[in-house]
């Protein structure tokens, strides 16, 4: 066998290549991937001379790429390696000096007019991975097309490298400087920094930080940010904002009687909050409250996007203010898609991604963080009242999710079959229809739902349920689990 066949093949997810840390994600193949990505920009840049008027001098013709990491373990030197490759192809790199978060380089990216970027990051993964995140030059998450065209482009070339030389630092100081007026003039800031309250931050020693905090300070307002340090371990838990990684959060906002904690994942991108209560909220009252918070506080209009796994309450906000309503598979590049092509106001994700009107096509977990905070500003209570009266008004639902370890494979079989042959019933409710568009949703008579879906990042099976109370949303877990881990073939 020729060394390029024995080779273990790349393959990009939701959102990039992921994959375990010196196992699948070694140096040798993260240059192939950046070699990849080279030829990839080379040949978009080829097309554009192609069909541009001519005259224009060849070094204007040189692609520019934006390249940042997170704070896992070895992200620097992985970031270092692309920028090497990418430079030993012709390519322009401004590569971060630092550990940063993704929205900042996103924003990079389209600041600097970059014909694209790379961040070095597995986001909410578990700490043994790593991974590769393309940017498009809008500053969003590249669309399925790139991440299949780089991925169809592996191997084509043995890698090359090249010392890389730094430059650009003066344009990244400025393109920083620029996302820090972008966000000030987003969010009402004064009227946060004036609130008399505690907040408590939590960026979960990823690249977060304290940078929610830096917007904050200087008011009545009272900021603590907890575990702002690097850790690639991230003390121990999956870097991702939801409950049972947010016990420290939780504590300290019943210690200090906070108004609210936020936290955001491990490379700053998606959001999560504790309520005032000590009490983890999930997506499916953040999300409702934001985007109610645009359309009836700030008056803003446009679509609305909701992954596969997002809340049936943006349905019906959606509905009361007659905005338009987009459903799409899970993966925030499916909405930063249709935020490129339509007029959309809020679109977002179950895990904490949510990208809105008026910044770049991308989650940010700075923003949001900020942005839920207006809102809770603008209402005048704390969040537990916010979703009692957002419950009065649109309907209770209550949210749940569980992960199951278990091979991409065998949860693949599983979602298929149960799309085949549906069970009639799930915990004695009766199932009343079904849908597919990203793994298998079995639908009940009063719009409460149960999802089996395989993640395309990490070997687990994710089970999802949105039901009209919490007893059923459980109940529809537990068989949900049940069913899953039945011998295959056996109905459990």
């Amino acid at each position: 066998m020729s060394e390029k066949t024995e080779r273990a093949p790349i393959r990009f997810g939701t959102d990039g290549w992921r994959a375990v840390i010196a196992r699948e994600f070694t140096f040798a193949n993260v240059a192939r991937v950046a070699q990849a990505y080279a030829d990839y920009l080379l040949e978009e840049r080829a097309q554009h001379v192609a069909t541009a008027r001519a005259g224009a001098e060849q070094t204007e013709k040189l692609p520019l790429a934006v390249v940042g990491y997170d704070r896992r373990f070895l992200s620097e030197h992985f970031a270092h390696l692309t920028a090497e490759v990418l430079t030993a192809n012709q390519i322009r790199v401004f590569l971060f000096e630092r550990d940063m978060p993704t929205p900042v380089i996103s924003w990079a990216v389209r600041d600097r007019k970059a014909d694209g970027g790379v961040v070095i990051t597995a986001s909410h993964n578990p700490p043994e991975f790593n991974g590769f995140k393309i940017k498009a030059p809008w500053g969003g998450s590249a669309t399925p097309e790139t991440t299949s065209a780089v991925e169809a482009l592996v191997d084509r070339h043995e890698p090359r490298r090249e010392e890389y030389v730094p430059q650009g630092r003066e344009e990244l100081e400025q393109a920083v400087a620029n996302y820090r007026v972008q966000v000030e003039s987003y969010v009402d800031l004064d009227r946060l920094r004036a609130l008399r309250a505690r907040i408590i931050v939590d960026p979960m020693h990823g690249t977060g930080a304290r940078w929610v905090e830096s917007f904050l300070r200087g008011g009545a307002l009272e900021v603590e940010t907890i575990r702002p340090d690097r850790d690639p371990l991230f003390g121990g838990v999956n870097p991702e904002p939801i409950d049972q990684n947010l016990g420290p959060l939780k504590e300290r906002v019943k210690e200090t009687g906070a108004l609210v904690g936020l936290a955001t994942d491990g490379d700053a991108d998606r959001v999560g909050a504790v309520n005032e209560l000590g009490q983890t909220m999930t997506m499916h009252e953040v999300v409702p409250l934001v985007l109610l918070h645009l359309a009836r506080h700030r008056r803003m209009t446009g679509g609305v996007v909701r992954t596969f796994s997002q809340s049936v309450l943006l349905k019906r906000i959606a509905d009361a203010y007659g905005l338009k309503l987009y459903d799409t598979p899970i993966g925030f590049k499916y909405i930063a898609d249709l935020m490129l092509r339509e007029d959309i106001l809020l679109g977002a994700e179950e895990s904490g991604g949510i990208g809105v009107k008026g910044h770049i096509p991308e989650r940010d977990g700075i923003l949001n963080s900020l942005l839920f905070l207006e809102a809770i500003a603008t209402a005048g209570k704390p969040p537990s009242e916010m979703v009692r009266d957002l419950h009065r008004e649109f309907g209770e639902f209550y949210f749940g999710r569980r992960d199951l370890h278990m091979e991409v494979s065998r949860g693949k079989a599983l979602v298929a079959e149960l799309a085949e042959k549906t069970p009639a019933e799930v915990a004695g409710y009766r199932v009343e229809s079904i849908s597919t568009m990203d793994g298998t949703k079995l639908i009940f008579d009063d719009e409460s739902w149960l999802l089996f879906r395989q993640s395309g990042t990490e070997p687990v099976l994710r089970i999802y349920a949105e039901a009209t109370s919490v007893e059923k949303m459980h109940a529809l877990l537990d068989e949900g689990c049940a069913i899953a881990q039945a011998p295959r073939g056996v109905k459990a």
